[in-house]
């Protein structure tokens, strides 16, 4: 007998990982370098399976964290969709990057997302911008190589078993 596994099982797992790690506590002097996890699963599952993973699973995946976060509800879905949407506009460019090149696009993307982010909160009413609120890009672009070749390893590993 032949067992079939879910093509889905890695992309949901790791964009439920990144949903936990983003309700971890911090530091309240390190919350401002908190990478935007789920940004980053994202942006690995739109550049390498795009026929899995596009903007209906960003919608879907941050409409899930913004009922876990407890937030305005629909948000970070609009966040995702954008960088998703600009992510699978360039993909063909970006998917030969070398990992550096990759990380510095990352880094703008999230810095996008900052500025949707803040945009969003003002327009609520709710402008709240700590002192490292800028920072956080910064992490998640250093943080996209390790977090890009531990997915491909599992991708990929996955698809061998």
């Amino acid at each position: 007998m032949s067992r079939e596994r879910s093509p889905r099982v890695p992309m949901l797992a790791s964009a439920l990982a990144a949903i936990l790690l983003a309700l971890v506590p911090l530091p309240p002097e390190l919350a401002g370098l908190r990478p935007y996890w789920l940004a980053l699963v994202v942006a690995y599952w739109v550049l390498e399976a795009p026929e899995r993973a596009g903007l209906g699973f960003a919608f879907l995946a941050g409409l899930a964290a913004d009922l876990a976060h407890g937030a305005l509800l629909g948000e970070q879905a609009l966040r995702l969709v954008i960088l998703a949407f600009i992510l699978d506009r360039f993909r063909s460019r970006l998917r030969f990057f070398p990992i550096w090149q990759q990380a510095l696009v990352i880094g703008a993307l999230l810095v996008n997302d900052r500025i949707v982010a803040a945009v969003t909160h003002a327009l609520t009413g709710v402008p709240q911008w700590p002192a490292g609120y800028w920072l956080s890009p910064l992490t998640g672009a250093l943080l996209w190589g390790p977090l890009f070749l531990v997915l491909d390893t599992l991708r990929h590993r996955r698809r061998r078993d």
